[in-house]
C-alpha cells in the first residue's frame, strides 16, 4: 500500500463505499484454478439479463469468455432461487418478478494464464474482469465495488482505488474491465515520478533485478512527456508475470500486465525484449487507453468491434516504445538503429506487403489466419503500422519544415479528441494538415489505404543515415523456404510468395528428405545449402501425401548478415537538425 493516502482518496473511497453494483469473488481455495463469483444487482427490474464478454480489450479476437462458467444460479433478497433462462453463449435471463436486489452466483475457471484474461492457482490469481465479472448492460455505467476473499499471505493491486487490503471501486464497468487485479504472493516496488505514484509487482521467479526494473522505469515513464502533455492517471501499476512458458503483453487504463518466461530478463539483449515491451504498454495508456478511433471508443464486449486504424492504436505505439527507451537514456543510439534495421529488413523480406494495405489489416485484424498465408498475403498492424508511422512522421517533419511530425500528432490526438470522444480518418488527416500546411489525402490513399511503398535509402537519408550492410557480409543461397524437423524429417513451414521455392511448386508440409539423391535432416539443411552456388540448381526428393516426388530449385541470393543503419560519414547540418526533430536527441558523434 501507499505509505499516504490523501483527503482525496479518502473521501473518493467514501463515496462509492456503498456501489450499485457490488462483486464479491472468493478465493479461498485457488489449488483448482477456480473461483466462485456473487454479483448483487440493486432493484429495478422484473426481467435482468447479465452477459460475460466475448472477448477482452487489447486482444482484437473473440475468445468466448463464457466457456469457463459454470453452476450459474440468481437470487432474491430474501435468498430465494429465481428461474433463468441460458439465452446464448455469453448471455443469461433472470425472471425477477418482484423487480427487487438480486445476487448472481457462478464459479468460474481460470486458468488461461496466456490469453491474460483469467488465472487461478495457489500462489496467485490474475484477474481481467472480463474473464471473471459479468455484467448488466444497463448498469454498466454505474459504480462498482470488488471483494476478494484470498488466502492469509496474500496481497492484492490493482490500478483501481483500494478502499480495503482486498477490495476495490471503479465509476464504472468499464473501468473495472480495464484494470486488472494481480493477488497473491508477489515482489512489490514502489516509486513515483512527476507526482505519479508507481507499483511494480513481479509474480513468479526468474533472472529478473526487481530494483534495477524499477529504477529503469522509473527512467522511462518521463520520457512519455516528450510527446504528451500531462498523465491519464495519478496512481500506475507494472504487473509483470515470470513464467515457464507464456509470454505477452496488454494495456490497461492505469496498468500493464507483461508476462515473459522467467529466464529472459537477462543478459542485456532480452532485458532490452522487457523495457521495450514495458514501453509499449506505456505508451498505449495515451495511444488506445486515452484516445482511440471510431469503432473502438466505446467498447461492444459481446462482439468485434470494427476500425480501419488498428495501424495507429497498435503501429503507432510500436514506433514510439524505442524512442522512449532512446530519450529516457536506456538504450544506445546502435541499440534503437539494430531495432529499426531489423523491423525495415523484416519489412522488405514479407511478402504480404504488396498484398494488402495497413488499413484493411486493421479492419481484418479480428480474423485469424494461417501463418504460411499470413505472411504471403497479409500485414499486420503493429509491424506495417510501425512503418506507416514512420513514413507519416518523416513526410510530416519534410512538410512542416522540422516544426512539426508524428509525437505533435500524437499530441494534438490526446488533447483534442480524448474519451469519449473518437476520431476517424479524416481527423487525423485535418490535425496532420493543421500542423504542416499540407494536404494529407493523396499521401493517405496512396500509403494507407494502398499497399505502402517506401524508399528506405531516400527515407533515412534526410536524417543522415544509410540501411546496408556491414562489409564483411557475403552472398549466400537461399532456398525460399523455412522448416522445421518434424517425425525426423525437414519439414517446411514457410515458402515466400515468389521465391523461388514458390516457382518450383513447393508447398508446406513438403518434407524434404534428400538434396541432390542424398538424404538431409534438419540439423544438416543449411549447410548442405551453402556447399551449392547462388543460381546453382539442385533436386530436392520429398514426400507430399506419402508419395515420393523430386523438384528443381534454383538457389537465390542473400546476404549472410542482417542488415545496418548507420550514419552516412560526411552528413550536412539540415540532416543533422532533421535526426534532431525526429527523434529527440543529437546526432551520432563520429568514432
Amino acid at each position: 500500500m501507499f505509505k499516504k493516502i490523501s483527503p482525496l482518496l479518502l473521501l473518493f473511497a467514501a463515496a462509492y463505499a456503498d456501489a450499485t453494483v457490488e462483486y464479491q469473488l472468493d478465493l479461498s481455495a485457488p489449488q483448482h484454478h477456480i473461483g466462485v463469483v456473487s454479483m448483487t444487482l440493486p432493484a429495478g427490474s422484473s426481467q435482468v439479463t447479465v452477459m460475460m464478454p466475448a472477448w477482452r480489450t487489447g486482444k482484437y479476437k473473440i475468445l468466448d469468455l463464457a466457456n469457463g462458467v459454470r453452476q450459474f444460479s440468481a437470487l432474491d433478497a430474501q435468498g430465494k432461487q429465481l428461474t433463468w433462462q441460458h439465452l446464448d453463449k455469453s448471455s443469461w435471463q433472470i425472471n425477477n418478478p418482484k423487480a427487487g436486489a438480486i445476487t448472481v452466483k457462478y464459479q468460474v475457471y481460470a486458468n488461461q494464464l496466456g490469453t491474460r484474461t483469467r488465472h487461478i492457482d495457489d500462489s496467485h490469481a490474475y484477474i481481467d474482469a472480463t474473464g471473471v465479472f459479468m455484467y448488466q448492460p444497463e448498469r454498466r455505467d454505474e459504480d462498482i465495488k470488488v471483494t476478494l476473499t484470498v488466502p492469509k499471505a496474500w496481497n492484492s493491486y490493482s490500478g483501481m482505488t483500494r478502499i480495503e487490503e482486498h477490495q476495490f471501486v471503479a465509476k464504472s464497468y468499464d473501468v473495472l474491465v480495464d484494470s486488472p487485479i494481480e493477488t497473491g504472493i508477489s515482489q512489490v516496488i514502489e516509486f513515483s515520478h512527476d507526482k505519479k505514484n508507481y507499483q511494480l509487482v513481479i509474480w513468479g521467479e526468474g533472472n529478473y533485478n526487481a530494483e534495477q526494473m524499477a529504477k529503469d522505469l522509473k527512467q522511462m515513464v518521463g520520457a512519455s512527456q516528450n510527446i504528451w502533455q500531462g498523465y491519464p492517471f495519478d496512481k500506475y501499476v507494472f504487473m509483470v508475470h515470470a513464467t515457464t512458458n507464456t509470454r505477452g503483453a496488454t494495456e490497461h487504463i492505469n496498468s500493464t500486465i507483461i508476462q515473459r518466461k522467467r529466464f529472459t530478463f537477462a543478459p542485456r539483449k532480452q532485458y532490452l525484449e522487457f523495457l521495450k515491451t514495458a514501453a509499449h504498454e506505456f505508451v498505449h495508456t495515451w495511444n488506445v487507453k486515452a484516445y482511440r478511433p471510431k469503432g473502438l471508443a466505446h467498447y461492444d464486449y459481446q462482439q468485434e468491434n470494427y476500425t480501419d486504424l488498428l495501424w495507429i492504436s497498435e503501429g503507432s505505439t510500436s514506433y514510439f516504445q524505442s524512442q522512449l527507451l532512446l530519450q529516457s537514456g536506456l538504450i544506445t543510439q546502435k541499440e534503437f538503429f539494430e531495432d529499426l534495421a531489423k523491423r525495415i529488413d523484416s519489412h522488405q523480406r514479407k511478402p504480404g506487403k504488396t498484398m494488402q494495405s495497413v488499413a484493411q489489416s486493421s479492419h481484418e485484424s479480428w480474423i485469424a489466419m494461417p501463418g504460411d498465408f499470413a505472411n504471403n498475403h497479409s500485414v499486420n498492424i503493429y509491424s506495417e503500422g510501425f512503418m506507416a508511422s514512420l513514413a507519416l512522421d518523416f513526410q510530416m517533419l519534410k512538410d512542416s519544415k522540422l516544426k512539426a511530425g508524428y509525437r505533435e500528432l500524437h499530441r494534438e490526438l490526446f488533447n483534442q479528441y480524448r474519451l469519449p470522444k473518437p476520431f476517424a480518418n479524416e481527423d487525423v488527416k485535418s490535425l496532420a494538415r493543421s500542423l504542416t500546411g499540407k494536404n494529407y489525402q493523396q499521401w493517405w490513399q496512396q500509403n494507407i489505404e494502398s499497399p505502402i511503398k517506401i524508399d528506405f535509402d531516400k527515407l533515412l537519408a534526410n536524417a543522415g543515415l544509410e540501411f546496408t550492410y556491414p562489409k564483411k557480409a557475403k552472398e549466400t543461397p537461399d532456398s525460399g523456404f523455412s522448416s522445421v524437423e518434424k517425425s525426423g524429417l525437414v519439414t517446411l513451414t514457410r515458402v515466400l510468395r515468389g521465391s523461388q521455392a514458390w516457382k518450383t511448386g513447393l508447398n508446406t508440409a513438403d518434407q524434404i528428405v534428400a538434396i541432390n539423391g542424398l538424404r538431409v535432416t534438419q540439423a544438416q539443411l543449411k549447410t548442405r545449402l551453402n556447399q551449392y552456388q547462388v543460381g546453382e540448381k539442385v533436386t530436392l526428393t520429398i514426400f507430399r501425401r506419402d508419395r515420393l516426388i523430386e523438384k528443381d530449385l534454383i538457389l537465390a541470393k542473400k546476404m549472410d548478415k542482417k542488415p545496418i543503419i548507420q550514419a552516412i560519414k560526411k552528413p550536412s547540418r539540415g540532416q543533422k537538425k532533421f535526426f534532431k526533430a525526429w527523434l529527440g536527441v543529437d546526432f551520432p558523434k563520429k568514432d
